[in-house]
């Protein structure tokens, strides 16, 4: 039985009459209003969640109670019924917010239609509402844990993209919970109880990356002994996650780009194409911008994916949610493994908010599941935290280059192919200690071509005393 109520404005009283019966047959809840004026009074006091109405009426017309209706709190569909010829008027209704609108006299099937619809989705939109409310926490939103300003942000655009269909980029370092941005992307979307399929392009060698996201037909490549799904239909009518969108080959690149733009894609080996209704959402934890500019992801597929963006902040950049996130996680393990610690003691949180964490979450949850293992006790202390934990591991960034291995070999651009391989001979033959032979099998060329190559770096004035002719360890 549907309950929704239904609010009929019409002020030709036989019309009005039948129309109210006529619903009420359906199952809805009715009450009725013979102009604008009244209509509005019952909306207050009634609270219908539809409004079927007459655009011409006395002292209050349609348009106008439409408009009236949309300054009002609440979220309600009104449905228009016009005269034949007044299809400019109801064109302006559906312009300034109405759902629909009828043609006099009244098709009841497409009434009931109509009527059906708006109930679906009012449904739907209670059952969204629900579960924001539910997700959403006093610490939180959902699996993600943070009253900081840059995670109340992140809650934020989560909360306002969900219930959409465009895609989103979400980006940020490793471990700062990118997947779970996705996850919760899909809770709050109208998606929810379809499937989520996360795909690790990383992970995924290159020859088999196209038949996993595709699928593959029986015999489409050496080794495909029978069809396989590939992750847009076992996504379908769901959501797609492409973890490290930046590690996929640019060739798969193009043919995803095909997918997003078209809706339809092929598996390997099939001559059909086969639409998609999946919402796709793409992670990296790379710089987007940068990887377009190395070559890695491409500009067009990117500027595709990147409709909407989501930024997850690094640990270090948020610590005060520390002990919010460390609580939640001794409770999830402790459920695990088994054991009941009600949580951890001041030093140990001093420590835990001391570090960089450059893991981030990721890390912080390792430490946390070692750490409830290895506690006897009801709280977690300093002294189950990993040997060395805080004094080690500098952040590195990008601006400070590592220092090079005593036997690496540096060759800055410019330098050509045959100093390069020079300096590379020379470098192995300092390595083993002027040993010729042991030199020749670690670059992989024979005895006499290493005795050439030294003899021909001897003709060069500046090479003598590096290449040396000693072969007392030969």
């Amino acid at each position: 039985m549907s309950q929704e109520k239904v609010l009929i404005v019409e002020d030709e009283p036989h019309a009005l009459t039948g129309l109210a019966e006529l619903v009420s047959a359906w199952d809805y809840r009715t009450e009725t209003a013979r102009d604008g004026i009244e209509a509005l009074e019952k909306v207050r006091g009634w609270q219908p969640a539809i409004v079927v109405t007459d655009l011409k009426m006395p002292r209050m017309d349609g348009m106008q109670l439409l408009e009236r209706l949309n300054q009002m709190d609440g979220s309600r569909a009104v449905i228009v019924l016009t005269a034949q010829g007044s299809i400019e008027s109801a064109v302006e209704a559906m312009k300034i917010g109405a759902f629909d609108y009828l043609q006099k006299p009244v098709d009841s099937v497409r009434l009931r239609t109509i009527l059906s619809n708006v109930s679906r989705q009012l449904e739907m939109q209670r059952e969204m509402a629900a579960t924001r409310t539910r997700l959403r926490s006093v610490s939180g939103l959902g699996l993600m844990v943070g009253t900081s300003q840059p995670m109340k942000d992140v809650f934020s655009l989560i909360e306002r993209v969900a219930p959409t269909n465009v895609s989103v980029l979400i980006t940020g370092e490793s471990g700062t919970g990118k997947e779970l941005v996705a996850k919760t992307l899909h809770e709050l979307s109208p998606r929810k109880n379809k499937p989520f399929v996360a795909v690790n392009c990383a992970a995924i060698p290159e020859t088999l990356i196209e038949s996993e996201i595709f699928g593959h037909e029986k015999g489409a490549f050496t080794g495909a002994v029978e069809r396989r799904a590939g992750c847009f239909e076992l996504a379908e009518e769901g959501t797609l996650l492409l973890d490290e969108i930046g590690e996929m080959p640019i060739g798969t690149q193009a043919k995803l780009l095909r997918v997003l733009e078209d809706r339809r894609y092929r598996r390997l080996g099939s001559k059909v194409e086969t639409p998609i209704d999946v919402r796709v959402l793409a992670a990296t934890n790379k710089n987007p911008d940068q990887a377009v500019a190395d070559g890695e992801l491409r500009g067009d597929l990117y500027y595709r994916l990147n409709v909407f963006n989501i930024h997850m902040p690094p640990l270090r950049e948020h610590k005060e949610d520390i002990p919010a996130i460390a609580e939640r996680m001794i409770a999830e393990m402790g459920s695990k493994h088994g054991r009941t610690i009600e949580g951890m003691d001041d030093e140990m949180q001093a420590r835990l908010m001391s570090y960089e964490w450059p893991g981030n979450v990721r890390e912080l949850r390792n430490t946390m599941e070692r750490a409830v293992i290895l506690c006897t006790g009801e709280r977690l202390q300093a002294q189950h935290l990993p040997p060395g934990f805080g004094t080690a591991r500098p952040l590195k960034t990008a601006a400070v280059a590592a220092e090079p291995p005593a036997n690496a070999v540096q060759v800055e651009v410019g330098t050509t192919v045959d100093e390069a391989e020079r300096l590379l001979i020379l470098k192995t033959l300092e390595s083993t200690h002027n040993n010729k032979t042991r030199a020749a099998e670690i670059l992989g060329i024979s005895l006499k071509t290493l005795h050439n190559k030294l003899k021909e770096y001897s003709s060069q004035p500046e090479s003598n005393e590096e290449a040396g002719e000693s072969e007392s360890n030969d």
